[in-house]
């Protein structure tokens, strides 16, 4: 009797150009605007990643294309030891996938939460490692624009890495910009007071992220956008009566330093100062090897309880109930005709290219890399219900308009992070 062949798979031709059949899926960890996050098994190496999937068609309907393809490119231009990398980048007709390190401690806000109260060490070696990640963005010409707990996860170690590029944009050194991105609570003032804004705005976020984490509640309030924009623009920065019991006064330092209207005062931005060696030779950071830190040998002071979940295990839930269409394999169809295409959906076509870590020479698309398209806002990214109430850690993106010209004696006052050196001819991938 012949053997029976009709339930085998077809072979993986790990040769070929990457996609969802190198991978084995495995648990939902996270949930998107647009999709899931899965731990996926590459066949091949057994290296377990991150996959982010993005709807298509919700997408589409979201009018966030430009965001996915701007992200897409980005992420391509960063490799960074305190930042979630991309390590493949693909689609099929259903959706966009984005194959990122693997960070199974959980993110900030789960652990704030679960917490209560972070110790200062802790928090001083979070800030640390992100701001080595923020000045490495600054150098690339990256304002990430929405540093919040939510978007900052730990690998099972306990080292702390910034993820979520989707409101991430290059700067220029001659325009300003003037869209209103990111989380309302953690913007900067020159973001709602709409005075125009550039890198300078991430280091307050940190700021706001710092003073969140040490106290659990955040400096600035308000139920409404009005309010919160009066807070952040006006009110005084108070710090809790029990303030000097859970953090040093080196600390509340640096917190006040970060979060300085004036941003030719602001820690890391001062004009007077070595920008990021202002931060290296804070008191607060007295005890941080700066060099064993960034190579990642410095032992984490909080390392995450790894048999539990560190995210919400209802992500799971959602497929296992058929609340939402469960993720396949799937074949392409052959020979899409791309004239016949709605114009959103060729342009994730031809625009969302597929990227491989361990081929691929990470390349930088500045300063060609301007916005892609109209950003627009979209019902699932504004951050005011109905009711007119505040959700202050949800994303924003308003339309993104051309930069405003810096007005010239602003550019004499700007401290100006140091560009990348160019990449070697050729860059070999990192594990």
């Amino acid at each position: 009797m012949g053997a029976v062949l009709c339930c085998l798979s077809e072979p993986v031709d790990y040769d070929g150009e990457v996609n969802l059949f190198h991978f084995d899926l495995h648990r939902a960890v996270g949930k998107g605007a647009f999709g899931k996050v899965r731990v996926v098994e590459h066949k091949r190496s057994k290296k377990l990643y991150a996959l982010k999937y993005i709807d298509k068609a919700r997408c589409i309907k979201q009018k966030a294309v430009a965001n996915v393809i701007q992200e897409r490119r980005l992420l391509e231009e960063i490799d960074h030891p305190f930042v979630v990398n991309l390590r493949y980048a693909f689609q099929d007709d259903e959706n966009c996938f984005f194959v990122l390190d693997l960070m199974l401690g959980g993110d900030l806000r789960f652990h704030l939460e679960r917490k209560r109260h972070i110790k200062e060490e802790v928090v001083r070696f979070w800030i640390a490692e992100l701001t080595s990640a923020v000045e490495y963005l600054h150098r690339q010409r990256i304002i990430h624009r929405d540093i919040k707990p939510d978007n900052i996860l730990l690998d099972a170690m306990g080292h702390a890495h910034l993820t979520d590029f989707n409101v991430a944009i290059h700067y220029s050194e001659r325009r300003m910009h003037s869209s209103v991105a990111g989380s309302m609570a953690y913007m900067a003032p020159e973001v709602v007071g709409r005075k125009g804004y550039s890198w300078s705005i991430d280091w307050w976020s940190l700021g706001v992220t710092a003073y969140e984490l040490l106290f659990h509640k955040r400096p600035f309030d308000g139920r409404t956008a009005e309010l919160m924009t009066n807070s952040i623009l006006k009110d005084p920065i108070h710090f809790p009566k029990d303030a000097s019991s859970r953090c040093s006064d080196a600390g509340i330092s640096v917190v006040r330093g970060l979060l300085e209207r004036n941003i030719s005062h602001r820690l890391g931005c001062r004009q007077n100062g070595q920008g990021i060696e202002d931060i290296h030779r804070h008191p607060w950071f007295t005890s941080i090897d700066w060099d064993s830190l960034e190579s990642k040998e410095s032992q984490p002071p909080f390392v995450p309880d790894m048999k539990q979940a560190n995210f919400d295990v209802s992500h799971e839930l959602d497929e296992f109930l058929m609340v939402e269409k469960p993720l396949t394999h799937s074949k392409r169809k052959a020979n899409a005709d791309l004239d016949k295409l709605k114009p959103e959906m060729r342009q994730l076509e031809e625009q969302f290219t597929v990227y491989d870590f361990s081929r691929s020479k990470r390349m930088s698309y500045y300063p060609h890399n301007q916005p892609v398209g109209t950003q627009s806002e979209s019902s699932d990214r504004t951050a005011v219900s109905q009711t007119n109430t505040l959700v202050p850690t949800a994303t924003i993106a308003e339309r993104s308009l051309a930069g405003s010209p810096v007005p010239p004696d602003s550019i004499a006052h700007m401290y100006i992070p140091p560009p990348m050196p160019p990449p070697p001819a050729h860059v070999s991938p990192s594990s």
